[in-house]
């Protein structure tokens, strides 16, 4: 009877691929001030240094900045330089959440916070009011937020 040879053959180790970090996600906070009132710039300043902090705290967020409005009214977008460039900024891909305190803040007119809040949510942001502790990009519609502006304007 004839021997059997078995060869057996080595396969090199797959190379091992480094495992990535998750990425991270770009959050920029917004916070504005209606009066130029010394008082309220205290408050800016203590906005702008908490978000700061909340945000550079999450080690799967990277802080994208920080965008202000200085004693300008939340009743329109119009003449909010820092809301607009902010808007901007997320619908070019340089923002994937926005922070701010409050609905109050994000937008004091419905039609305003409807209009952003709907272009944002369709460019795949989501926007986070800390006080209400609403995402709204997580909501299954923004017309729930009616209901949660005329409740802000009340305080």
């Amino acid at each position: 009877m004839q021997e059997k040879r078995i060869s057996r053959v080595e396969f090199p180790a797959k190379p091992s691929t480094p495992t990535k970090p998750p990425p991270q996600k770009l959050v920029a906070a917004y916070a504005r001030v209606s009066t130029m009132k010394e008082a309220q710039e205290n408050s800016l300043q203590s906005q702008r240094e908490y978000f700061t902090d909340y945000i550079q705290r999450h080690p799967d967020w990277f802080f994208a900045g920080m965008y202000t409005d200085d004693g300008v009214s939340g009743l329109s977008v119009r003449n909010r330089d820092g809301f607009n460039r902010m808007v901007a900024d997320a619908l070019g891909g340089k923002i994937d959440m926005i922070i701010t305190k409050s609905l109050s803040r994000f937008a004091r007119n419905t039609v305003d916070a409807l209009t952003s809040s709907r272009s944002l949510k369709t460019a795949g942001m989501a926007v986070y009011f800390q006080k209400e502790n609403i995402q709204f990009c997580l909501c299954p519609c923004p017309q729930n937020m009616n209901q949660n502006l005329r409740q802000s304007r009340r305080f």
